[in-house]
């Protein structure tokens, strides 16, 4: 986005604010969606079998116990440090994990979900690692919470998504392997900063998610 302005502003045209999307000509698919870019090429797509979401909740709080663990030990220096691959700050980043993973829970309790949640930034009084660490223990137990009372029905509404209806499963999919994506990307800047995680990355909650092959 910031290497190439032209391609912003012409997504900017077709009313699309952030990246990634694909477009042919005046049409558009928002995000990782690949069901989406198959049908802007005129081409058949054919799903993997999508993890259950029992399977995806268990994967979910692996995630985000493991972006606790990380974003917790992150010296204070480092917090608002931007990488060049994106305008967001590292205390951004530990918090937005949290962030869209609390909005899957707000988007099935109303029904919808705006893209606005997705702009969230950290609040002022989380400043330091150990503060968006005891964010994510508060969004965990309700995530947790509502997981527990959740009836397998709950999983085939349709919630009216910025990007275009989803099933809850659907929703719960994204939901988890865009956490994934980003504990993938703090992993790799904890290594460019010399931060020591508290563990391994893990990798084995990330198969048979539909994770971008790219980091960024």
């Amino acid at each position: 986005m910031q290497a190439y302005p032209e391609g912003y502003a012409e997504l900017k045209r077709l009313g699309i604010g952030r990246v990634p999307a694909v477009t042919v000509g005046d049409r558009a698919a928002h995000g990782w969606n690949p069901p989406a870019y198959a049908e802007l090429l005129g081409i058949p797509y054919s799903a993997t079998v999508k993890l259950s979401p029992t399977e995806l909740a268990k994967r979910l709080d692996i995630i985000l116990d493991s972006t606790q663990g990380l974003i917790r030990g992150v010296p204070d220096e480092h917090m608002d440090w931007r990488p060049p691959e994106r305008n967001r700050t590292l205390r951004n980043l530990g918090y937005h994990v949290f962030r869209l993973s609390l909005a899957f829970v707000d988007g099935m309790d109303l029904g919808e979900f705006p893209e606005s949640w997705l702009l969230d930034q950290a609040p002022a009084d989380l400043r330091d690692g150990p503060a968006i660490a005891r964010y994510g223990a508060l969004v965990r137990g309700r995530i947790t919470g509502w997981f527990e009372g959740a009836s397998p029905r709950e999983f085939e509404r349709v919630i009216k998504v910025y990007y275009g209806p989803q099933s809850g499963h659907d929703l719960l999919e994204r939901t988890t392997w865009h956490a994934a994506q980003h504990l993938r990307q703090l992993y790799a800047l904890a290594e460019r900063l010399v931060v020591t995680p508290p563990g391994p990355m893990p990798t084995d909650a990330f198969v048979g998610l539909p994770l971008p092959d790219a980091l960024w």
